[in-house]
Formats: structure tokens, C-alpha cells, sequence
């Protein structure tokens, strides 16, 4: 029918597109958005408006969109950037993209359509995240979070290093220090509570990463950063 659209799973299709009696042509526009280039634009994390999905394999591979005003004006658009390709960026694709995938997720079909945007993101990566995310701040070891995942620490280590780029022993320390750094500008609260709240097993340990990487004690830190507020 005129003006549909059709979402489906990266794959091999046979497709056949029946003209409308008294229709001269038929026009079909396809776009292929493999899931690495969706991890890109997301930057290897789940789209917040996915986050709800649950993760998996959809029911079915293919959910057909009807008629929708926002998309019909998205393609119009589009069809401009088509016919004027020396104005297309990366910055505006991935733009273009992410409204993509917004527009989908409003749809009258919007519960199919996060089943399957969603099985193009690694369930067992945004698992992985997920956990790591949430015990970010304790002062849970390497060798434990790599228990809570259920994999060995030279594994855990492995994948850690794919899903965020770099060592968890240095991304641990570097997230905590923020919160760290976050917390001494932003409250009142003591040492003792930050570095608890921070997952730093202990005063000593909190100054000394602190220090090292701030080239400053904490109490320093706060008290230089309120000075330079002031003036």
C-alpha cells in the first residue's frame, strides 16, 4: 500500500512490490542500518528508549508501519539530502539516524519495533553493562564483578576491554574519582561518606587515587575550586 513502510531484520529478502491498478511506477526507498553502525551512533551503548525492551530475539522478524505524518515528512527530507549529497556529514547522519530511530519507536507499532531495534544490540554485551553499571560504585574487585558475570577474570577482563574500550581496573578508578570530584563540589558530606559512597574501600585509598590523579587532596580540591567560584 502507498506510503508504507517496513522494518525488518538485516537478512535475505525475495520481495515483490504489486503496482496499484492505473499506478504508472512504483517507488520504494530501502535503507540498510546494520547493527555496527547503530552501536556507532549510540556509542556501543542501548538506546535509552530501548532500555525498557527487553533484550532477545523478536517474535517475528518483520513489523510493517503504517501511514505516519512524522515519517512521510522525515522521507521528504531525506530525499532532499539524496538529490544535494555534497551537504551530507557524518554529524548530520548520525543525526538523521537517531531521528530514525525515534520516529519508530512512536509508532502505532512501537512495541514490535523496540523487540527488534533491540535484538540488533548484543544481549549478552547490554547484560554485561548492565551489570557492571550497576556496581559501579562499590568497592566490588575486578575478580568480583567478574563472579557477578559469571565468567573467569581473564574473560570478564576480555570483554570488559571490547564493550568499553579500555582496561576495567583504569575505568572503575576513573568513573569513581569523578563521582568523587562531582560530590565534593556539589555537598557538604564528609570524606569518610564520599569515599564509601565512591565503592573506595578506605580514607587512605580514596586520598592517595585522588591525589594521583587530581594532583591535589580531596580537601584541597573542594576548597580550590570554591575559591576559584568566588572570584
Amino acid at each position: 500500500m502507498a506510503k508504507e513502510s517496513l522494518l525488518m531484520k538485516c537478512g535475505n529478502y525475495l520481495s515483490q512490490f504489486p503496482v496499484s491498478e492505473g499506478a504508472k511506477k512504483c517507488e520504494t526507498i530501502v535503507a540498510h542500518f546494520s547493527a555496527d553502525i547503530l552501536k556507532k551512533i549510540y556509542n556501543n551503548d542501548i538506546p535509552g528508549f530501548l532500555k525498557q525492551s527487553k533484550p532477545g530475539n523478536p517474535v517475528t522478524g518483520m513489523a510493517k508501519v503504517p501511514d505516519d505524518l512524522l515519517l512521510q515528512k522525515y522521507i521528504d527530507g531525506l530525499l532532499f539530502y539524496f538529490e544535494n549529497p555534497g551537504i551530507v556529514t557524518e554529524e548530520l547522519l548520525v543525526l538523521k539516524l537517531r531521528e530514525l530511530m525515534l520516529l519508530l519507536s512512536q509508532t502505532k507499532e512501537a512495541p514490535l519495533v523496540h523487540q527488534i531495534l533491540a535484538s540488533l544490540f548484543s544481549p549478552v554485551n547490554y547484560l554485561f553493562r548492565e551489570t557492571v553499571d550497576a556496581h559501579l560504585f562499590t568497592d566490588l574487585s575486578v575478580t568480583g564483578l567478574a563472579q557477578l558475570t559469571n565468567l573467569s577474570v581473564s574473560s570478564f577482563k576480555r570483554r570488559f576491554e571490547k564493550v568499553y574500550g579500555e582496561s576495567p581496573a583504569g575505568y572503575l578508578k576513573t568513573k569513581k574519582l569523578e563521582k568523587a570530584a562531582a560530590l565534593l563540589l556539589a555537598t557538604g558530606k564528609t570524606m569518610n561518606e564520599i569515599a564509601g559512597e565512591c565503592g573506595f574501600g578506605s580514607l587512605s585509598n580514596f586520598s592517595k587515587s585522588f591525589h594521583h590523579r587530581y594532583h591535589t587532596a580531596p580537601t584541597g580540591y573542594r576548597l580550590g575550586q570554591k575559591g576559584k567560584s568566588m572570584n
